[in-house]
């Protein structure tokens, strides 16, 4: 979920049934929580069957609410639900459920505000611009953040982000990317390219030590508080945290789907959150403590693999379920393959293999990395 400031959109619905559903809940809710059923409007929608909805209220102690509409046969809420109450628990700015119809998938949620963190730097720089370096203090407040939900893990809480879930990410790129999207007809070498350097992606993620992951920390997914006494940013889209790569977050944060960052900044602000991970005691294994130069590397190897998940996942939004306007954003995914794998040896199989599918012209020179 990333809510915006869609305040004229009204609600609709396709299935008056669930519209009924959805007008009997509310009612039950409008007293206790002083809600103006007139105000409701769409907030977003994201990628998912989820829509969110704002309501104003006649509260003094709350100006507005959000409202999940989560139908219970596409999408299953009690891993939000959960999620939610453990970021609660480890000192993090999320949303309080306070109603939540779990049979119909309806839930009133308290409203971080409307600007997210992309919002928040597109003000101050122009999003459209490549390579760009936004301001410093916010993603400060973000890595504190992601240390804080990383210093709480715990394990068997989360389900294991294990080869298993990393191999059924990876195989939407030649599946829904390739095969769909550029409709390849993928011949027996390019399937074994893809093959060899996946295992290869696969070993060097699970080589990471094992934290909480949000999974979608990105600045769509981060809100500005509205309230000048809060510092903690607000946190969404949390439900499908798993037990995993202590890299994934971070790599997340930094190659951002909807908009690039120049490379200095982004090394800056690995750095950073290195040092403090450091300092924590969360990482000591495979020498990353003492060597940024590994961790660095595991780093991008995390984010291939991110990078190929999301480029077939937004070829499939288009293809099958009928969200175009993802699509769009693919070319970035390919740019921030290409521009990992041409830095390791052991990838380069995989940068000839997408430059022949995308006719681009390759560039020989890479480099051989720490083995």
């Amino acid at each position: 979920m990333s809510v915006n400031n869609s305040d004229l959109i009204p609600v609709s619905w396709a299935d008056t049934a669930r519209e009924q559903l959805f007008t009997s809940w509310l009612g039950t809710c409008i007293h206790e929580f002083s809600l103006l059923p007139q105000t409701l409007r769409l907030a977003s929608a994201d990628a998912s069957f989820r829509r969110y909805f704002r309501i104003n209220s006649s509260s003094p102690s709350h100006k507005s609410f959000i409202i999940m509409d989560a139908p219970p046969d596409k999408e299953n809420c009690d891993s939000f639900v959960s999620v939610a109450n453990l970021m609660n628990k480890a000192g993090l700015l999320v949303p309080q459920i306070l109603s939540w119809s779990r049979p119909d998938g309806f839930m009133l949620l308290t409203d971080l505000g409307s600007h997210t963190l992309l919002h928040h730097i597109g003000v101050q720089v122009d999003l459209t611009q490549p390579d760009i370096t936004p301001p410093l203090k916010p993603f400060l407040q973000s890595i504190d953040a992601l240390v804080t939900w990383q210093k709480a893990s715990a394990p068997n809480i989360l389900p294991p982000y294990d080869e298993e879930l990393l191999q059924r990410e990876l195989n939407l790129f030649p599946e829904w990317y390739l095969t769909k999207h550029k409709q390849v007809c993928l011949n027996a070498e390019q399937l074994n390219t893809i093959s060899a350097v996946f295992q290869l992606i696969i070993k060097s993620n699970l080589s990471a030590p094992n934290v909480f992951v949000h999974r979608d920390f990105m600045t769509r997914n981060l809100m500005i508080p509205d309230s000048l006494d809060e510092s903690r940013l607000g946190i969404l889209d949390f439900q499908d945290a798993v037990m995993g790569p202590i890299t994934y977050d971070i790599a997340s944060l930094m190659r951002d789907a909807f908009c690039s960052w120049s490379e200095e900044f982004v090394l800056d602000i690995t750095v950073r959150y290195w040092e403090r991970i450091r300092k924590s005691g969360i990482i000591d294994g495979n020498g990353w403590s003492e060597d940024f130069g590994e961790f660095w590397r595991a780093v991008e190897w995390m984010g291939l693999q991110r990078h190929l998940k999301v480029a077939g996942i937004f070829a499939r939004l288009t293809l099958r379920d009928n969200k175009p306007k993802y699509l769009a954003d693919t070319p970035r995914f390919i740019s921030y393959i290409r521009s990992t794998a041409k830095r390791y040896r052991e990838l380069f199989p995989l940068i000839r293999m997408i430059d022949t599918i995308e006719n681009v012209e390759s560039n020989q020179a890479y480099s051989f990395g720490r083995l």
